[in-house]
């Protein structure tokens, strides 16, 4: 089942999309929810209806002119009001290239446990415009990730056990204002304004029993699931980026585990993989940086048309937009 929410009538929605169309979740049955937040809320009732009512569609007893077209709708991320976002740090690949590229050793806790930050939810978007200010351009960047969406109450949840915690998967792209980021993080703290303007989410949530084909198991000493995706983005229709959602190191159970340590989780949340490998100009220009003193950078632009796909899940598609300011929070730095 992929799940959507848009725009309707100056309000969020949420649908189901069965081939090309939307089909309102009052379409398929009066009491199912048009809220995303409401359908997680009642994930473990609500899901065996909502499937029903596809089947309904499928065999012709509900009629598709009930639907919406796709392209008709402006589109949020499937879940446009998370009550919390966390990042997590899953591909030895990036992390190893990433420090071999400023001449660090590979860090061994890495190996030992998985973490993960927050992030700002209150700045999820969809597929659509991203808004930047100056301070952003400096080295903007994209990131390659896949997410989960939280579907029930949890608290303590032992790896083994967090499969039945998650919603479903959705492309995501954890935008990196590289300056910004670098700058704050000599104070070993962050990221934060670095991080914080934009995540982009979509274009659904789609559910894991149709991604069950390409469930595979995680590496060797790991719990949990992976899942054999190949992942790309593109700027401006060029291929700039290409890897596998397999080649998770820790599983989305592991974070599940020592996120809900101690803490609740609730539906919505959202956790988010980590950036996959060679999945960002800030890794791919320090790997040709390191080949080649003479490579040439590359980071986004206004204008750019940043294009995520994830095989079985979507493609996520977003355009960089400067604000119309010259405000600065670089340039208000002290005693320099």
């Amino acid at each position: 089942m992929k799940l959507v929410s848009f725009i309707r009538d100056e309000q969020d929605h949420l649908g189901v999309l069965v081939d090309d169309t939307i089909f309102s979740m009052d379409v398929l049955h009066p009491d199912l929810p048009n809220s995303m937040g409401l359908f997680l809320n009642y994930w473990e009732d609500f899901v065996p209806v909502a499937q029903a009512g596809i089947e309904l569609i499928k065999s012709g007893r509900i009629s598709r002119e009930k639907g919406i077209p796709l392209q008709s709708v402006h589109l949020l991320a499937p879940v446009p009001f998370p009550p919390s976002c966390r990042d997590g740090y899953a591909f030895r690949q990036h992390v190893a290239a990433a420090r071999r590229n400023r001449k660090a050793e590979m860090i061994p806790q890495f190996d030992q446990y998985p973490i993960f930050y927050f992030t700002n939810h209150h700045s999820i978007t969809g597929p659509g415009e991203i808004s930047c200010m100056p301070d952003h351009f400096e080295k903007l960047d994209f990131e390659l990730e896949a997410a989960i969406v939280i579907c029930k109450h949890g608290r303590n949840i032992k790896a083994e056990d967090a499969g039945e915690y998650i919603g479903g998967l959705m492309v995501m792209n954890d935008w990196s204002a590289r300056g910004l980021q670098m700058e704050e993080m000599l104070l070993n703290l962050g990221p934060a304004k670095g991080k914080d303007f934009a995540t982009s989410f979509g274009p659904y949530l789609v559910t894991l029993d149709e991604l069950e084909q390409f469930a595979i198991d995680p590496k060797e000493g790991h719990i949990g699931t992976n899942w054999n995706l190949k992942m790309t983005c593109k700027v401006n229709g060029i291929q700039v980026s290409e890897g596998n959602l397999g080649d998770m190191d820790w599983t989305f159970a592991e974070i599940i585990e020592r996120a809900s340590y101690g803490v609740d989780l609730f539906p919505g949340d959202i956790i988010g993989s980590g950036t996959v490998g060679k999945g960002c100009f800030l890794e791919l220009n320090g790997t040709g940086k390191f080949n080649n003193p003479d490579y040439e950078e590359q980071w986004l632009k206004n204008g750019d048309v940043v294009e995520m796909e994830i095989e079985g899940i979507g493609i996520l598609n977003n355009t960089v937009v400067a604000e119309d300011t010259d405000w600065s929070i670089l340039g208000r730095k002290k005693n320099i």
